[in-house]
């Protein structure tokens, strides 16, 4: 009874009905500990007015039930009428007692050694009767209590770990996803902030249209985690990884015996994002067939599984996003031109990286950060031969390139600065044909020599003589390279 159940009180209450039938209890009542007021109140009986016993409660001490409650140790009380601390707050034995003598058992609800409240039973009086047996009975019963009092407070913790983890890491995505937590200042990118805060709180369709790498996918997320269901889910899908003969099961979801293989119904991308916000990533790439379907839930909302005849009611929010020109895969018969139209209610384009060259440090800088605490290295800073050639970069990849390139920059860097020959050759030649080129020695120590050279100029300002002090060299020297690589001493003046 008490294994097979979460609910506790309804349990204690049927182990005290079965004392009452198979075991000659006349009345039977579990109290706990309150650890707001710390009294003993009632949760469980047998035998007595249920509304009247909710009402009793006893101190710790206080009686036969507060003194087992307080010591942890049985007491039995072989004839109440001859016992002067029994207190019967319940006034349930007056009457009984005129008739026949009462016999009163009260043992401790023990979890981890520690009382947490009683266990106590009325019996018929008799001379002969085994008492020591009896209680010994009872503290089992207790003890068994006690187990299952412990097991529900663990699972309780357990239930509310869960939920405080819950609520933290919906907060914590809500933060991540914040527009404060987006990195970029520029233009461009502020177009795209004024767009999301317009569209976030309302229910509409959103498509994301972008180069790969731009960030389409964390500009949806901050979509739904500013919108009026960001407590909802949020449900990706890659049209683009999945094959053309699951795309519509994984969507859709599908009923037992659909195809083969069909062992159980499943349900859809679209049923375990009710509520919240459904991300198609690469819609562009989605099969025709499907595109029909999709079109009917976007005008209907409402769908069946595969395999099924069931109608389901859907209420989700669509947030597309795709790289592909839309257009000409309309022109070239790949994509439904009135799926378009019902996806393209408001359109967001996400501005490439040599677009917003403003934010190429400032995302360098975060990346160079986030990566070194990763791999647990201290670099301060990126050098200004290496920001220079950052900067100079055309970026095919965008953000997803940046971000790669100054990981791959801190697990090579050996000191606390990155370099310019910390970065890919894709780089270090991009202000030429934009090609790996193949390197002579000479060129590269001098590419090596100037970057030191700058970066000392740099933390001392331009001045040649800290400069030449800081590189264990002469004045003289430093003078001489600085004319060789044809150096500004002067922009580090500033």
């Amino acid at each position: 009874m008490l294994a097979g159940t979460f609910e506790l009180k309804d349990a204690m209450s049927r182990v005290l009905a079965m004392l009452g039938r198979h075991h000659g209890m006349m009345r039977g009542v579990v109290m706990l500990l309150d650890l707001d007021t710390n009294e003993l109140r009632v949760v469980a009986s047998h035998g007595l007015d249920e509304d009247g016993a909710r009402r009793v409660k006893y101190q710790i001490g206080e009686g036969i039930t507060g003194r087992v409650a307080q010591t942890g140790k049985s007491i039995v009380v072989p004839q109440i009428s001859r016992e002067p601390m029994f207190l019967d707050r319940m006034g349930a034995r007056k009457k009984t007692l005129k008739q026949q003598e009462l016999s009163f058992i009260c043992v401790p609800v023990l979890v981890n050694r520690k009382s947490v409240g009683v266990l106590g039973v009325d019996l018929r009086y008799k001379s002969d009767r085994n008492y020591e047996q009896t209680s010994t009975f009872l503290s089992i019963i207790a003890s068994m209590i006690a187990q299952a009092i412990k097991v529900t407070h663990l699972l309780e913790a357990d239930k509310q770990r869960l939920l405080d983890e819950n609520i933290h890491l919906k907060q914590e995505l809500r933060e991540r996803y914040d527009f404060s937590h987006i990195v970029g200042n520029s233009s461009p990118l502020r177009q795209v902030y004024e767009q999301v805060t317009q569209v976030a709180r309302t229910n509409t369709t959103v498509l994301l249209r972008g180069e790969s790498g731009t960030g389409k996918e964390l500009i949806a997320h901050a979509i739904h985690y500013n919108s009026l269901r960001a407590n909802k889910p949020f449900i990706r899908v890659s049209c683009a990884a999945l094959p053309e003969t699951l795309i519509e099961s994984e969507l859709f979801g599908y009923e037992k015996g659909a195809f083969t293989g069909a062992q159980a119904r499943k349900k859809g991308r679209f049923e375990l994002a009710e509520g919240g916000s459904l991300f198609l990533d690469e819609i562009g790439d989605l099969n025709v067939s499907t595109q029909i379907k999709l079109l009917r839930v976007l005008q209907e909302r409402e769908f069946e599984r595969l395999g099924g005849t069931e109608t389901i009611k859907v209420n989700v929010r669509l947030i597309a996003a795709t790289n592909k020109e839309m257009e000409q895969a309309i022109a070239a018969g790949q994509f439904r031109e009135d799926l378009y139209y019902r996806l393209n209610v408001f359109a967001i384009f996400m501005p490439p990286l040599r677009e917003r060259k403003s934010d190429v440090l400032l995302l360098a800088d975060h990346f160079l950060e986030k990566y070194a605490r990763e791999h647990g290295k201290s670099i301060k800073r990126i050098s200004t031969p290496a920001i220079d050639m950052l900067t100079s970069y055309h970026w095919p990849g965008n953000v997803r390139e940046l971000e790669n390139i100054i990981e791959r920059a801190v697990l090579v860097c050996e000191t606390n600065v990155i370099h310019g020959h910390h970065l890919p050759p894709t780089l270090q030649t991009a202000e030429g044909s934009g090609t790996v080129t193949r390197l002579q020695l000479e060129a590269t120590v001098g590419a090596f020599e100037r970057d030191i050279i700058m970066d000392a100029l740099k933390t001392t300002r331009g001045n040649r003589k800290t400069a030449a002090k800081l590189l264990d060299t002469t004045e003289r020297v430093i003078g001489y390279k600085v004319r060789k690589y044809g150096i500004d001493c002067d922009r580090f003046r500033s």
